[in-house]
């Protein structure tokens, strides 16, 4: 299997950033989005990203059906609009293309994963997913980032990874789809919460503290919806919360910091979008239906959804009853 054009759907930062890493690995890049725009053509920059160039061989533009054509197609999107956008996709897709998940999230109105929503809406594609800690910049600029793709099928995930690796951005497969799916989305909302501990200044203590328990809470709920422990501590789990929770460059993380500084959530939330804002309350509904408790994911939600104030979600999580470790 062999993948020598790839399509990018989604011309902000993380689609192009990806289609700069496609192009590195020695691929034919095409960048999808609706908003592209002809000075966007003419700079070769995103306005998502700025003072990055988009490579000269990536063709921009503007027709979904041209790009449905590639071997393999990344869907750089939010997950709140990956459906509509696979809605068009699905009758222009050659059957049995391989479609990648490239958001991490969870949509809200069906608490479905990402994959699912691909299988839902565009049943004659192979859903695939990409995720790890790796900023849309860092990407972009071709700096050293390690990723892992998962797919049903071992042959096809290391294909998708040979075809997108190259020496700076290194690409692990797997088959746990669900393991690497449930690690981007959980630990948005989680990294919503280490913004509050920074915005809050309750220091480095807390803030390991914080990202220590809700690493936690995201291993048993990814126990519990089938994801392997491996996985779950691998790029897609762990490491991908360690950078969110500790740079400023990770949107969910600035979402959290201004809460911690006192913005409403209202007042928070805005551009650049924070993943984990759409995300925390389904996580929470999820976990509540398997009987999980994850105290911080349900703190953070509940700041989002203005139920509680960040000093009450705080209070909340210091005053819960002592226990064993685990």
């Amino acid at each position: 299997m062999t993948f020598d054009r790839i399509a990018v759907l989604g011309a902000g930062a993380w689609g192009t950033a990806l289609a700069n890493a496609a192009v590195r690995a020695g691929r034919t890049v095409m960048l999808w989005g609706r908003g592209v725009s002809d000075d966007m053509a003419a700079s070769r920059e995103s306005p998502r990203l700025p003072g990055i160039k988009i490579e000269d061989s990536v063709e921009i533009t503007r027709s979904i059906g041209r790009a449905a054509q590639a071997d393999l197609v990344l869907l750089a999107l939010p997950a709140q609009v990956l459906r509509p956008v696979c809605r068009d996709l699905r009758l222009l897709v050659r059957a049995g293309t391989p479609v990648v998940a490239c958001a991490k999230g969870i949509e809200r109105e069906t608490r479905k994963f990402m994959t699912e929503v691909i299988k839902d809406v565009a049943p004659n594609t192979l859903p695939a997913v990409l995720s790890g800690p790796s900023f849309a910049s860092d990407v972009g600029r071709g700096l050293p980032t390690a990723v892992t793709v998962a797919v049903s099928g071992d042959k096809l995930a290391a294909a998708i990874a040979r075809a997108l690796g190259s020496s700076t951005f290194r690409v692990y497969h797997s088959t746990d789809v669900r393991g690497v799916e449930i690690g981007g989305a959980a630990k948005n909302v989680l990294a919503i919460g280490a913004g509050i501990v920074q915005g809050r200044g309750l220091g480095p203590s807390a803030a390991a503290a914080l990202t220590t328990r809700g690493f936690a809470e995201l291993f048993r709920f990814g126990k519990e919806f089938g994801a392997r422990p491996e996985t779950l501590v691998g790029l897609s789990g762990l490491g991908d919360l360690i950078l969110s929770c500790s740079s400023t460059q990770s949107r969910n993380f600035s979402l959290g910091i201004k809460l911690g500084e006192g913005r409403t959530s209202a007042e928070a939330r805005g551009e650049p979008l924070a993943e984990g804002a759409s995300t925390a309350s389904v996580l929470v509904e999820l976990a509540r239906g398997r009987g999980l408790e994850m105290p911080i994911a349900e703190a953070v939600a509940s700041v989002l959804d203005g139920r509680i104030t960040v000093d009450g979600a705080i209070e909340s999580l210091l005053t819960r009853p002592f226990r064993a470790e685990g």
